[in-house]
């Protein structure tokens, strides 16, 4: 088994695209070496730690945050079990509040476009009025603040259904 794999090759087996690796050669996440002409050439290793960039991505990390963690591994040797698990170990709350989120954004779809009731009034995909302002920055709705919180904070309370 060869020790060094050419770009197309760890582009081949990691499943990340050869432009995608110079990025995160870039950004420092990942080494190659250079042999004859400038190719790259990638320690088999490093596709662990490609898998890595990829998981940490799918759940939510920023680059700069991949960076960090990725920065307590040794360099001196490729990490162990015990390294990895340690990473991603502290990662369980982060993906119980992306599950959350994705748990809010499916009810919304099924009570908001499942409902078929398109209200400018009652929606929770509209805010008339921008009644949602004064409760912060984003969508507020989708976050888990309510209708009627809003309505509370803009002074007036929000019709029935």
């Amino acid at each position: 088994m060869e020790p060094f794999l050419a770009i197309g090759d760890i582009a081949r087996r990691s499943g990340v695209a050869a432009s995608a690796l110079r990025f995160y050669e870039e950004r420092g996440l990942i080494t190659s070496r250079r042999e004859g002409w400038g190719h790259r050439r990638y320690p088999r290793g490093m596709l662990r730690r490609i898998a890595f960039i990829v998981f940490a991505q799918r759940i939510g990390l920023t680059l700069d945050e991949i960076g960090g963690e990725l920065a307590q591994l040794p360099s001196d040797h490729a990490p162990t079990g015990r390294h990895w698990s340690r990473l991603s170990g502290a990662w369980a709350a982060r993906i119980d509040e992306r599950i959350a989120e994705l748990q809010r954004l499916k009810l919304g779809l099924v009570e908001c476009i499942g409902c078929g009731c398109l209200s400018l009034e009652r929606c929770k995909l509209a805010n008339p009025g921008d009644r949602a302002e004064r409760l912060g920055p984003g969508p507020r709705f989708w976050v888990g603040d309510s209708p009627r919180a809003a309505a509370r904070a803009a002074g007036r309370e929000p019709t029935r259904r």
